[in-house]
């Protein structure tokens, strides 16, 4: 079977590379939500929870209280993962999760307008 070309093309090491360097920014921006940072994850159900739970994990283990934690989970569907990792455990005790459910073409414009009246 020949491998499709442009996964022939890719460099795995380059890609490697890019996801921790990625990582190692998110985590470092971690520590930069204690007291009353805000994460938002709109419509990733799989990759970001998981990713934000570790950088979450790691924040913790180097200092960061991570007190007053809001995050927000905005999707079409309600799902596991999402409020697990991202509405419920992060914040549990330190903070506090939303999780909002609808049409992203509105929510977002909703959301936008809601902050700015604030």
């Amino acid at each position: 079977m020949r491998p499709h070309r442009l996964a022939a093309l890719a460099d795995g090491a380059a890609l490697g590379e890019a996801s921790m360097r990625d990582f190692r920014i998110l985590t470092e921006q971690m520590t930069e939500l204690a007291d009353g940072g805000v994460l938002l994850n709109f419509g990733s159900a799989v990759v970001l929870p998981e990713v934000f739970l570790k950088a979450v994990a790691i924040a913790r283990n180097q200092g960061a209280s991570l007190e007053q934690l809001t995050t927000v989970n905005m999707d079409f569907t309600r799902l596991y993962r999402p409020q697990t990792n991202v509405v419920a455990r992060p914040v549990a005790g330190v903070g506090k999760g939303y999780s909002l459910v609808g049409h992203h073409e509105n929510m977002i414009m909703l959301l936008a307008a809601a902050l700015v009246e604030q």
